[in-house]
């Protein structure tokens, strides 16, 4: 899937599985930059501090590349959690058995635009 325009962070190999990282990401997707931050600092999972580092950085990569833009301007264009890869690891069992564990990675990727005024 391609990235919508704008301006792009991504953090890839991230120790929390995709499952638990979607239900953070489905709270803020497409909200104001100011907004969504407010609500990652204010959330008590493991992927709201990861998923705030993402937002600030892709605000900042505006920020940098577009000095006309300020932090009002902006919102959550695209936000998606991939897959990455799996590490396993082997529990022993009884009677010489295995059970295979699966840590699952995460990768973000997060895209934030400047909001448009309507009829412009």
């Amino acid at each position: 899937m391609e990235a919508k325009k704008g301006y792009m962070a991504t953090a890839k190999h991230l120790m929390i599985s995709p499952t638990k990282m979607r239900r953070v990401a489905d709270v803020v997707r497409r909200k104001p930059y100011a907004e969504a931050v407010a609500i990652l600092e204010n959330l008590p999972q493991k992927g709201a501090g990861l998923l705030r580092k993402v937002v600030q950085s892709a605000a900042a990569n505006a920020l940098y590349q577009n000095k006309n833009l300020d932090e009002e301007m902006l919102y959550i264009a695209e936000l998606q959690i991939n897959e990455g890869p799996r590490i396993k690891r082997v529990w022993p069992r009884s009677r010489g058995q295995r059970d295979i564990l699966l840590k699952r990675m995460s990768h973000i990727i997060v895209v934030v635009d400047e909001i448009r005024k309507k009829g412009v």
